[in-house]
């Protein structure tokens, strides 16, 4: 593979963390976008940009920043990363606004960042987007995270058979992570999720991934031959 450079999301806790983490000890160029900058890394172009914030994602796009980071790559990566969990709870109970931030960050800035990426001049690009099994499948209290991963999943679909030449892309569901999303699960009111207990027991029977070893096999995955022959996949079955 030619030069690599990655372009990833919510890098600044969590599974982003990680994977940031990871880019910069294989030596690949990263542009990371988050509200907040996270730890500093070789390699590591931080840009402290609230995706939620479609107009604000469309101005930064607007300029040169991204086409000049991406400059000399042979291949490019998007790691759409960043999303939120919130609202949870009965559709009857979540506020108009919190549903808007909610599909902006999950749904729009993921896919407003793709067509750009898929845009670039570089001979390869590689969108992935960090879904879930909670696209694949309804859960109580979660009618706006499933409906914004199911989104996910159904743009990567739907590009992939737009067949554009040099461009691969996967919804990929990362499986069950140890980061602080599970833990505002755990923390969830038993009504607005009567799922919880579920949860709890994932973290109590130690069946929780680490953030590393996640990020490990999500790259790994992401670089291999075998990304984008299906567009939509679970981690745990690559």
């Amino acid at each position: 593979m030619d030069k690599v450079k990655a372009v990833l999301t919510g890098h600044s806790r969590g599974l982003g963390a990680a994977i940031a983490a990871e880019l910069a000890a294989q030596g690949i160029s990263t542009l990371a976008l988050s509200r907040n900058k996270g730890p500093a890394a070789q390699g590591l172009d931080q840009v402290e940009l609230d995706l939620s914030d479609t107009a604000a994602l469309a101005a930064w796009l607007a300029g040169d920043r991204l086409a000049s980071f991406a400059a000399g790559a042979g291949t490019v990566l998007l790691i759409n990363n960043a999303g939120m969990l919130q609202p949870v709870g009965p559709i009857a109970a979540q506020a108009p606004d919190e549903v808007a931030r909610a599909i902006s960050l999950n749904v729009a800035a993921p896919l407003m960042l793709a067509a750009a990426v898929a845009a670039l001049p570089a001979a390869e690009r590689r969108v992935l987007h960090v879904s879930s099994g909670a696209g694949r499948n309804g859960y109580p209290g979660w009618a706006v995270y499933c409906a914004g991963k199911a989104a996910l999943d159904n743009h990567a679909r739907a590009a992939a058979l737009d067949v554009a030449p040099g461009l691969r892309i996967c919804s990929l569901a990362p499986g069950v992570i140890d980061t602080d999303m599970q833990a505002q699960i755990r923390a969830s009111d038993l009504a607005s999720f009567p799922l919880r207990e579920r949860f709890e027991a994932l973290k109590r029977e130690g069946q929780l991934d680490s953030p590393a070893d996640c990020a490990r096999k999500l790259l790994r995955f992401l670089l291999s031959d075998d990304f984008g022959k299906q567009p939509v996949a679970d981690l745990r079955d690559v």
